[in-house]
């Protein structure tokens, strides 16, 4: 129901749908993260009979507290709530609980997209992915698909609520699905899908024009060093969060 909407307010080109010929539920979509716009992007890129399914971890402290934003969410993205902000303490337990409710609705053949870095960048680099859904996809023996968004974060950078003015571009590019090797741990399955999606990134970005990785690390280490400031850290904004759910 966004698509139409999000493709006039942007300019969305997709690449890589003939990747997704053989993929089938259940499966997880797992992206980097830097926009609100990622989410609608990611659902309207993929082929009808991939995205009728899909659901989306949203946290529940932010998109769920108020009726305003949870009927919208879940209407749209079809969205199941995920604790955050807990203590040390609670973080097995809630982590648990999400990764419990993500594995039932695996389990019933229901395609998920997931978030490893647990919240939009704020530096528009991508940030370190926790092994939540890696050890998902280990656990249940579903394919990770994976997907790099370029430009969302310039179109529609963290803290706007509405994309900027001009149609910015916007690529959202499909890899290869993605399996775990046998005996491999879900950290270095994490690792390996989160250096797959910062090649697809890049390669795109560098054919198009539009900045890589790289470039919003250094400028943000740039900024930081000008301004006296410590190097922000994503990992610092997700609370505890280590289930690698979509967050605000």
């Amino acid at each position: 129901m966004l698509k139409p909407a999000v493709w006039t307010l942007v300019d969305v080109q997709v690449h890589g749908r003939e990747r997704l010929k053989d993929l089938a539920d259940p499966y997880i979509v797992v992206s980097n993260h830097s926009s609100h716009l990622d989410c609608p992007l990611i659902i309207g890129s993929l082929p009808r009979r991939l995205s009728k399914h899909l659901a989306t971890g949203a946290a529940a402290d932010y998109f769920f507290e108020s009726w305003w934003r949870r009927a919208p969410t879940s209407l749209f993205f079809n969205a199941f709530p995920v604790e955050r902000g807990f203590s040390q303490r609670q973080r097995g337990e809630r982590g648990s609980r999400a990764r419990g409710m993500s594995g039932h609705l695996l389990n019933d053949g229901v395609p998920l997209l997931l978030f490893p870095e647990g919240t939009r960048s704020r530096t528009k680099a991508m940030g370190n992915f926790t092994p939540g859904v890696a050890a998902l996809c280990i656990s249940r023996n579903v394919p990770c698909l994976p997907v790099a968004i370029v430009g969302a974060a310039l179109a529609m950078p963290r803290g706007n609520t509405l994309p900027s003015w001009g149609r910015r571009p916007v690529h959202v590019v499909f890899g290869d699905p993605m399996w775990a090797e046998p005996g491999e741990t879900a950290r270095h399955f994490s690792d390996r899908i989160a250096a797959h999606i910062r090649e697809l990134h890049d390669t795109t970005a560098l054919a198009v024009g539009l900045p890589r990785m790289n470039d919003y690390e250094q400028a943000a280490l740039a900024n930081c060093t000008a301004e006296g400031e410590p190097i922000p850290g994503d990992a610092d904004d997700r609370h505890g969060n280590d289930n690698g759910m979509e967050q605000r």
